[in-house]
């Protein structure tokens, strides 16, 4: 049988790597005999529309042009936070019978005897919709905290005068600079970088790129 794995991280910097999901992936793909074929990693956040992520795009071509047997996904999250987007990916999976392997929650598309998992649109529905609700929690107690601190005097952003150090941009955009070094146009560095244009066109200048 037949792999790709996909594993995915928010941060486009250096705090966050996709090394752990491909570690246990690639374990769990040896104890069961199965041949991984390609990786794809991604640094990009999970809100994203579907077709803002052109790794998994890239992966999901892939693994139905190849009639690749299986993708393997370290958890649900890692193929999308919104219930509509993931359940578009499934959808097309099914479709080109395409399993996918989501290791955490131990879950995939088909079961062992080649039949659909009737219980997974219903998995994918109730964890979505408890994530969304969870990031509008955090969104309303950080708008509220915000608020509350301007209210009591508190001004937001950077001091007067600061300017960010260029070898902390370095590694914080390291991404971007590596983008503009192979010649990605300004905007489609931003869109793979999950960055602003402006940022983009900042490094571009501040490094000569």
């Amino acid at each position: 049988m037949n792999a790709v794995i996909y594993a995915r991280v928010s941060s486009t910097n250096d705090r966050q790597s996709t090394d752990r999901q491909v570690s246990d992936l690639n374990g769990y793909a040896s104890k069961n005999d199965i041949n991984v074929v390609k990786t794809f990693e991604e640094h990009i956040s999970g809100a994203k529309r579907n077709e803002e992520r052109p790794i998994l795009c890239e992966c999901l071509d892939y693994c139905i042009k190849n009639k690749v047997d299986i993708l393997l996904i370290s958890e649900l999250s890692r193929l999308g936070r919104n219930v509509d987007e993931v359940l578009a990916n499934v959808k097309r999976c099914k479709d080109n019978n395409l399993n996918i392997y989501f290791q955490k929650e131990n879950l995939s598309i088909f079961q062992a005897d080649g039949t659909k998992n009737p219980f997974l649109n219903i998995f994918i529905s109730v964890l979505g919709t408890c994530a969304e609700m969870e990031r509008e929690n955090i969104k309303f107690r950080l708008n509220s905290g915000r608020a509350k601190y301007i209210a009591d005097g508190g001004k937001l952003g950077r001091k007067e005068g600061y300017r960010k150090p260029k070898e902390q941009k370095e590694v914080e955009y390291k991404e971007v600079i590596k983008e503009l070094k192979k010649g990605t146009s300004v905007r489609r560095a931003a869109k793979l970088c999950d960055v602003s244009v402006s940022t983009v066109q900042r490094i571009k200048a501040e490094f000569n790129l």
